[in-house]
């Protein structure tokens, strides 16, 4: 009875301490005794290729240059990813209304539209129509002068919404953004018809989801946020569909860039536990289903993620399938019960799926093909990813792939002393000297948010003076066109899909702009859709 009650007291520990530690913030003497770590912190690096778009970002971005992230012990990196993955609060409660979108290969993902419930949405659209009558003075999302803009957010890779997503999409709204949120299959309550789940960096669901919220709203610019290890399928999605994309800018908070790295890294037992717990849990509801295609008992008894992952997507640690455990077919589902498909597929949704139809034959091969930056060079659009040297959940900061953002004009890196991972927790009003005014109502909130809201509105703003000043350039507000070129419509056929390749290719050069202009830094910003 003793030791049983010891073994609650150690499980309920960390959960006590998290609760007494929330206690100590709220009070006041605290909060002043960390008010001098606060002055002192220092501010973030941006790590990126000087371009036009950079100097843009650091003359017009005040929010990534005067963070004030909070000191410990509010600014603790466990309490801080603790609190953004567990628990947070929001002023206006904010209900979503889903859809599910049927896949070519018969799959279903789901889509959540956000929709508020109190003054938040009200007061976003009124200010948004108020910046829209003072468009010349910057306050408006700049290509995006007829409809609010549209933003997708990505969860992580286990699924669901944190608090610090929905957090997300609550500051969104409050600055007139429509906020939809995308699920994978099998995700969030998101009904699973086929034997098949979404690998670690596909993108082909992310892909038709993109293409539907653009159906949607297609004279809105879209823009999309992932959140920690929901970056692997962004960052593919980014690279796979290059200049094909309807993404005006993305962004990626406290992402996964080396997928293969994250899940060989160790993290601490708390996080690994909880997220394998979690990923656990959605293949234990569904098998009966898998049970022919692969060993659902030694994935179920997995002790790691990187086993976890492998037995679900590799060959090698997969068995044979048994005929006398036919898989349970679901209607419109796409399975077959034909003994040659691979993975039981109906040979027109294994055609169609290519090499993704079949598992990968190991560990290796597996990240061949999925790790997010593969198609790093194919990437069009800007892309901001904010990253803390405190992240308990991620690889050391010495592994990021800095010379990527270094000679990447696309990419840009901005990089924190502290935040966690998803925290990067603000002090509070009072120590946000110089802040910007659009966010006065954000009172121990999260720098993040601010930072990515304001880079959206930004890079808008240079692409449309980019637009404006470019001559030869003619098309509707929001689209890119050229002479020569074949423009965008919402009945676009999806751009070429290629085999993943870890070899690179040089990007080909804007028309009249010299190879010692792109060594110099003078990106011309010019979108040629190749594809």
């Amino acid at each position: 009875m003793a030791s049983f009650v010891w073994e609650c007291f150690f499980c309920l520990l960390p959960s006590l301490l998290l609760f007494l530690s929330c206690l100590a913030l709220r009070w006041p003497g605290a909060r002043c005794w960390t008010k001098p770590a606060v002055r002192g912190a220092a501010g973030p690096r941006l790590i990126c290729k000087p371009t036009a778009l950079s100097k843009y970002l650091l003359r017009h971005c005040g929010s990534l240059a005067r963070p004030r992230l909070a000191a410990w012990p509010r600014g603790d990196p466990h309490l801080q990813t603790l609190c953004s993955l567990l628990c947070g609060q929001l002023g206006d409660s904010i209900q979503f209304t889903r859809e599910n979108l049927l896949l070519r290969d018969g799959g279903i993902v789901a889509v959540d539209w956000a929709v508020g419930t109190g003054l938040g949405e009200a007061a976003g659209r009124k200010r948004w129509e108020g910046r829209k009558e003072h468009q010349s003075g910057g306050k408006t999302l700049g290509c995006l002068a007829s409809t609010p803009p549209v933003l997708l957010l990505i969860p992580q890779s286990w699924g669901g919404m944190t608090p610090h997503l929905k957090a997300l999409c609550h500051q969104a709204m409050r600055q007139g953004f429509y906020v939809v949120v995308f699920h994978p299959r099998g995700t969030a309550g998101c009904p699973l018809t086929t034997a098949r789940l979404t690998e670690f960096g596909d993108p082909a669901d992310l892909e038709q989801a993109v293409a539907y919220v653009h159906s949607r709203h297609p004279s809105s610019g879209l823009f999309a946020v992932s959140e920690g290890s929901g970056s692997g399928m962004l960052l593919s999605y980014l690279g796979e569909c290059g200049s094909g994309t309807y993404l005006t800018a993305a962004a990626a908070i406290s992402p996964v860039l080396l997928g293969q790295l994250w899940f060989e890294t160790a993290m601490p037992p708390i996080y690994h536990w909880g997220a394998l717990y979690h990923r656990k849990l959605q293949l234990s509801r569904y098998a009966n289903s898998f049970g022919a295609v692969l060993d659902v008992d030694r994935a179920l008894g997995s002790s790691s993620l990187r086993d976890f992952e492998k037995s679900l997507f590799c060959s090698s640690a997969q068995l044979q399938p048994r005929a006398s455990r036919p898989p349970i077919i679901s209607p419109n589902s796409g399975l077959s019960t034909g003994a040659h498909s691979p993975r039981g597929l109906a040979p027109s949704v294994a055609w169609a799926l290519g090499e993704r139809a079949y598992p990968a034959k190991d560990w290796d091969s597996y990240w061949e093909r999925n790790e997010p930056l593969r198609d790093a060079d194919e990437v069009a659009v800007p892309v901001l990813c904010i990253c803390s040297r405190d992240d308990p959940l991620l690889p050391p900061a010495s592994t990021l792939p800095t010379p990527l953002f270094q000679s990447n004009p696309y990419f840009l890196l901005v990089l924190t002393d502290k935040g966690g991972h998803c925290g990067f927790s603000l002090e509070g009003r009072e120590e946000m000297e110089g802040g910007r005014t659009d966010n006065e109502e954000v009172e121990g909130g999260s720098w993040s948010h601010i930072a990515v809201l304001e880079y959206f509105r930004v890079v808008a703003d240079f692409l449309k003076g980019r637009e404006r000043d470019r001559a030869g350039w003619v098309g509707p507000p929001g689209e890119y066109s050229q002479a020569g070129h074949r423009n965008r419509s919402s009945n676009m056929a999806p751009p070429r899909r290629r085999r993943a390749t870890m070899m690179r290719r040089p990007r080909p050069q804007a028309p009249g702009q010299s190879s010692m202009d792109a060594e110099e830094g003078n990106f011309t910003w010019r979108r040629s859709y190749t594809r």
